[in-house]
């Protein structure tokens, strides 16, 4: 397979912490052609000073776009670039990777799916918290047969959340009231996104955001509360919520990160998974591969709460055993270019993302619960 040529949009965190290092990971699959960076600093920019690289850097998009060689563009950007920004990649014929949010709207979602589909070109959203190492292990704990010790029984309640303290603005334009700012669009977009995962589409939706610390701009939201309903089904005997929160001032030593109740059990998780810190300070990509990337320490490992025969309830450990794997989503963004294979993220499940953002904006705002309508 001859490796992608790629142009990657931006060098502050999104680029130089989430898509540079899996690039630079797999030079069978992909060769970083260039970079965008408006001002660099040094001859050879924030690439070169990390990584000891060098690439063509390009100083807008119309010159990154009109460089034949590039294949695919990465759009790593501030949010509400990344509409426009991949609509002028498709037009110019590339194929896209957009970083999430993937846009502030679903008209503007549709509208690039169909410019994608017109132009047979791979149209991709990061959603790479897909490939966290405890939501995999979730995944494989909800699957589990009533046969398994484990089994959660029927679950009716799920609760997913990422917190953090910060009282004071980053001074970045995520504090600035601009498209598709706001913790619903940063954080929420992960959240929304592992719940449609789980359990599909949700019949209704209520939002709770708010501008917890009192400044900045009062329509950025920088916590919120978003509750998914879901009615019973034959599949599912009993109703669902799951309850999507993020909070900007809350102290702890271990974050919670999931609640799941159901009717044999409770599963408890704290902690984040390991990557992005990882990959805030790696210089050598390689060690990607090695084998404790992506591994969760013991100590935050989940646990799970058994209620057995007679009422006695049985503590056991489940652990995230399987790494966290991101370089996965690019794996699956090279096979789908070169080998057509299936997406592992569809563009209509980041769309649906999208929808349930607006939603939980326009809930907030109305005060009411809204139902969540076929796309």
């Amino acid at each position: 397979m001859e490796p992608i040529r790629t142009c990657v949009l931006g060098t502050g965190l999104a680029g130089l912490t989430f898509h540079v290092p899996f690039i630079l990971a797999l030079p069978e699959l992909f060769s970083l052609n260039a970079v965008l960076e408006r001002s660099p600093k040094t001859e050879g920019g924030k690439l070169q000073e990390r990584f000891g690289v060098a690439t063509t850097i390009y100083a807008t998009l119309d010159d990154a776009l009109n460089d034949k060689d590039i294949e695919l563009i990465v759009i790593a950007t501030p949010n509400e670039t990344h509409y426009e920004f991949a609509k002028k990649s498709l037009h110019a014929g590339k194929h896209v990777l957009v970083d999430k949010p993937v846009t502030a709207t679903v008209d503007q979602a549709k509208e690039l799916a169909e410019l994608a589909k017109s132009k047979s070109l791979i149209l991709y959203a990061f959603q790479n918290r897909r490939w966290d190492s405890d939501f995999l292990a979730l995944r494989k704990l909800i699957s589990l047969a009533p046969s398994s010790p484990q089994y959660l029984g029927n679950v009716w309640e799920f609760e997913s959340r990422f917190d953090r303290f910060r009282a004071v603005l980053k001074g970045t334009w995520k504090d600035e009231p601009l498209p598709a700012a706001g913790q619903i669009y940063d954080l929420g977009t992960h959240l929304i996104d592992q719940a449609l995962v789980l359990f599909g589409r949700p019949e209704s939706l209520t939002a709770f955001k708010q501008n917890a610390r009192g400044i900045g701009h009062p329509d950025v939201d920088d916590s919120f509360t978003i509750f998914l309903y879901y009615p019973a089904n034959p599949n599912r005997p009993h109703p669902l919520t799951a309850i999507l929160r993020a909070a900007i001032l809350s102290v702890h030593s271990r974050p919670v990160r999931y609640v799941v109740r159901g009717t044999k059990g409770t599963f408890h998780k704290y902690g984040v998974d390991v990557q992005e810190d990882q990959l805030r300070v790696i210089t050598d990509p390689t060690s990607i591969h090695e084998s404790g990337f992506g591994r969760e320490p013991r100590d935050i490992h989940g646990t799970i709460e058994n209620l057995q025969e007679g009422g006695q309830i049985v503590n056991n450990r489940w652990p995230s055993n399987e790494n966290g794997s991101y370089i996965k989503l690019y794996e699956n963004l090279a096979a789908s270019i070169r080998e057509g294979a299936e997406l592992a993220v569809k563009w209509e499940e980041a769309t649906s993302v999208i929808q349930l953002v607006e939603l939980a904006h326009r809930s907030a705002k109305e005060g009411k619960t809204l139902p969540v309508n076929p796309l």
